[in-house]
């Protein structure tokens, strides 16, 4: 796809960069230093997108003649974000938390341009089978998931296995929610 802009990617996530690509888009990778933090008072439904806009922010100094895409997914179960797991024991906790229930998965995206900036949040709904403390070792010593919001991928191990039903787009829970992304993008697509 060929953008009036050139495109940035402002994230260290593989799984965005290949959906990115996938989507046949062309794009630099930069990305700068964001503190992922958020008013305790503000909703869990406005996270997402609060967070993928304090990182486009960072590029307003120095912008120039670019599009910058930046995005932010969370996990909430009963009101409560699980964010990445600081540590093992923490990541058996959110997945024992998630196992037989239903959570929901935001991912918040921001685009920056020259013409001024844009964000929107897109929402999946998960259902999770009852998992065993076998399959959750399993999963947390092959795949290490501590880079990922509720601990866990899924498009990994315990997402093919786990996830039982969707409501909404599969791609927003891998962190990028591509339907959105080519629509936003296609206003700059020449």
């Amino acid at each position: 796809m060929r953008l009036r802009y050139p495109l940035v990617l402002a994230s260290g996530s593989p799984r965005r960069k290949q959906l990115m690509t996938d989507a046949g888009f062309s794009f630099t990778i930069e990305t700068r230093p964001t503190d992922e933090v958020f008013p305790d008072t503000m909703p869990a439904n406005e996270v997402a997108e609060y967070l993928a806009r304090q990182k486009a922010e960072q590029f307003l100094p120095d912008l120039g003649n670019r599009l910058v895409l930046c995005a932010d997914t969370v996990v909430i179960l009963d009101g409560q974000i699980l964010n990445k797991p600081q540590d093992e024991a923490d990541a058996r906790r959110m997945l024992r938390a998630l196992s037989g229930q239903t959570h929901r998965v935001r991912t918040g995206v921001a685009i920056l341009s020259p013409d001024g900036f844009d964000s929107f949040t897109d929402e999946t709904t998960v259902q999770f089978a009852t998992l065993t403390d076998a399959e959750i070792s399993y999963y947390i010593d092959v795949c290490q998931p501590f880079d990922k919001a509720g601990a866990y991928g899924a498009q990994d191990f315990i997402g093919l296995v786990g996830i039982e039903r969707l409501d909404g787009s599969f791609y927003t829970v891998m962190g990028l929610p591509t339907h959105r992304v080519y629509q936003a993008l296609k206003a700059f697509m020449i």
